[in-house]
């Protein structure tokens, strides 16, 4: 069996070469499938083994590749079986879903707690091989604080990023000397760059003398940043060879602007820069176009535009039976809180590891996940989306860190009726969001008053009311008068059903103090606390007008 162990970092030890999830996250999906977890995708994964016949060892925590191996064979259950039996963190088969015997691979992965994935078609094994040496080398390197928020394999923000570190211009190459990404720099910039990024690499002439001076033999060997003086009109530059596992993914140059020098620590910051851009450039290189074509094609037919067959075929999804729509926000306060790409990513290999076949769609700053497949019995298949919903919501909020919410959309009997659940579901997350409470996953009926108050809300922003309502003299007074805060105090007033002692707690103060408040109310405003509905009429515009005064609704 061919040791591909070394695949870390010199000085990376094994426990920091990531889990499952890390490494899958890096390499993206145009170089693997993953087609169940049982283990989960927090599993350690410390080197990569190809499957040799004459030697058939299998160590614990490594990613067993089976060449030659057909994954409908029953030789690969047996592989299967028994990287289970040795703890193997995973098993990899060549191209293709193995219909006919998915089942028992399935239950041999179950049995032995083994991840079992599979080799993309564009991804050659020779390929993949130096791909996983990569990524399990960049899995292990934390973000630099300040490229830590650029999203996995958005080469432009982290031009960005490094250019404000390093104070110069930045342009980001594969090893073929095009370029993959530059900085927005708005000022003057010397004629190379300006050449390098018109052509979208640097000139041949350029290539060939660096080639001749040695200069490509020096940045590919000597693992650390090169320092180029100023010559000419040339400035000031500075590079770094991205790297991982032995591949050379590609290099960040810096060079200087207007004739500022660069930043005293430019080298040391670059440094840095190289070993985190290491996972981007990774990541760029494997993502797949073909599940950006899957994406826009599932949104289409979410929004109501699109067309089922279209879907249906490029994702392998069978376009009439039972699918649902769920609706993930991020954060207490809003959807959109946290990165949106990560949590695409993320739902997409849980959704993966618990065996669901999903299309995963940024929409309107959170994510919509497309369920297909599911039972054909009403009851089994609204517990399948529960259960997924509730597995979702718990793993996410532990992996981010932050709170994850899941609004439910109802069963519906194929893909034509997508757009429909995908409403229910944005209902569901819309609800939860705003009562800002601990439940963390419903469908629309279970927030059934929520969601009805939001609607009744949101229809009566269009009606037009009297200018001089009692809310709105409220708001005047409190305008006009520095530390009035009457609005607010009526807010909870009533939102605590009239009950003195629950709102003066919930604003701070005395009760004897709201209670002279709401006599200012009353003098100020005219309302008629006593008077339901001058009471409905003053909560309704207090939820309307929540923008305007910062209040949660």
């Amino acid at each position: 069996m061919a040791d591909l162990e070394e695949a870390a970092e010199p000085g990376t030890g094994a426990e920091d070469r990531g889990t499952l999830e890390r490494l899958l996250s890096v390499v993206g999906a145009g170089a693997l499938e993953l087609h169940t977890a049982p283990r989960g995708l927090r599993a350690g994964v410390t080197g990569v083994h190809v499957l040799d016949a004459l030697e058939p060892v299998i160590r614990p925590r490594e990613l067993l590749l089976a060449v030659g191996v057909d994954p409908r064979s029953a030789h690969a259950v047996d592989v299967v079986r028994r990287a289970g039996e040795a703890g193997a963190a995973g098993v990899v088969f060549g191209p293709g879903r193995p219909e006919p015997t998915a089942r028992a691979l399935q239950a041999a992965a179950e049995e032995g707690g083994t991840a079992v994935l599979f080799r993309t078609a564009w991804c050659t094994w020779a390929q993949l091989v130096g791909v996983l040496r990569a990524g399990l080398a960049a899995a292990g390197v934390p973000p630099m604080s300040v490229t830590s928020g650029v999203r996995l394999g958005d080469l432009d923000s982290l031009a960005d990023a490094v250019a404000a570190l390093v104070g110069g211009s930045v342009t980001i190459e594969d090893t073929e000397s095009r370029v993959l990404a530059y900085s927005s720099t708005e000022e003057n910039v010397d004629e190379m760059r300006r050449l390098t990024i018109l052509g979208r690499r640097v000139p041949p002439w350029r290539v060939a003398a660096m080639r001749e001076a040695g200069f490509f033999q020096a940045l590919w060997g000597a693992g650390d940043v090169l320092y180029r003086p100023a010559h000419g009109q040339d400035p000031e530059r500075l590079v770094g060879a991205v790297r991982a596992g032995g591949e050379a993914l590609g290099s960040i140059w810096v060079a200087a602007i207007a004739g500022r020098p660069l930043a005293p620590n430019g080298a040391e910051t670059l440094r840095a820069a190289v070993r985190a851009a290491a996972a981007h450039l990774l990541h760029h290189r494997t993502h797949s176009s073909d599940s950006r074509l899957l994406e826009d094609a599932a949104r289409a037919l979410l929004e109501d535009r699109g067309s089922v067959e279209v879907l249906a075929e490029r994702a392998s999804l069978p376009p009439r039976e039972p699918c649902a729509v769920l609706a993930v926000g991020t954060g207490s306060g809003s959807r959109g809180d946290d990165d949106p790409s990560v949590v695409h990513g993320l739902l997409t290999l849980h959704c993966a590891a618990l065996g669901h076949r999903v299309v995963v769609v940024p929409a309107g700053g959170g994510i919509l996940v497309l369920l297909s497949g599911l039972e054909r019995d009403p009851g089994r298949a609204d517990d399948q989306v529960r259960r997924l919903g509730e597995s979702l919501a718990g793993q996410l909020s532990a992996t981010i860190g932050s709170s994850v919410r899941v609004g439910l959309g109802d069963v519906v009997p194929g893909l034509a009726g997508a757009p429909a659940s995908r409403r229910s579901a944005e209902r569901a997350l819309q609800a939860l969001i705003a009562a800002a409470g601990p439940r963390a996953v419903a469908r629309s009926g279970d927030v059934a008053d929520t969601v009805g108050i939001l609607q009744v809300v949101e229809a009566l922003r269009e009606v037009a009311l009297p200018p001089r309502t009692s809310v709105a003299r409220l708001r005047e007074f409190d305008a006009e008068h520095s530390g009035s805060c009457l609005v607010e105090s009526l807010r909870a007033y009533l939102d605590h059903f009239g009950d003195v002692s629950a709102a003066s707690r919930a604003l701070g103060v005395h009760a004897n103090s709201l209670r002279y408040r709401l006599r200012r109310i009353t003098q100020v405003s005219g309302l008629d606390l006593e008077n339901p509905d001058t009471r409905l009429l003053a909560q309704l515009q207090l939820r309307l007008g929540r923008d305007a005064d910062g209040a949660r609704p």
